[in-house]
């Protein structure tokens, strides 16, 4: 299982796979089992958005175990986090916010701790 991080813009976090598109985390998506999820709303001028994402998700059944949302955009954080709940099924947890400064820590610790570091 890996972590997935969609953004355009923001620094991935160590320990996740960065995905710069909708297209792009899809595609991890379809192929990789995902344990953690973190979804930006606004991914540029003239770009698919994280609600295309997540619409996508849905229509597509593809969760990853437990799903947060870092965007800044407070409407477009409210339309996945309305999209997602009415959607997801029961075993994938779901925030309604970024993932937590300790377990962004735990995870950049792990990811050492595997590459030998």
């Amino acid at each position: 299982m890996i972590h997935l991080y969609m953004d355009d813009f923001r620094r991935c976090p160590q320990g996740f796979t960065l995905a710069r598109t909708v297209d792009e985390c899809l595609e991890v998506l379809r192929l990789t089992e995902v344990d953690i999820l973190s979804l930006d709303y606004d991914m540029g001028p003239g770009e698919k958005t994280g609600t295309d994402m997540v619409k996508a998700m849905v229509q597509e059944g593809l969760y990853a175990r437990e799903i947060y949302l870092h965007t800044s955009s407070m409407y477009g954080k409210k339309s996945m986090y309305e999209l997602l709940y009415q959607n997801k099924p029961e075993h994938v947890i779901l925030h309604n916010g970024p993932i937590p400064f300790d377990l962004l820590d735990e995870i950049e610790m792990e990811s050492e701790r595997k590459a030998g570091k």
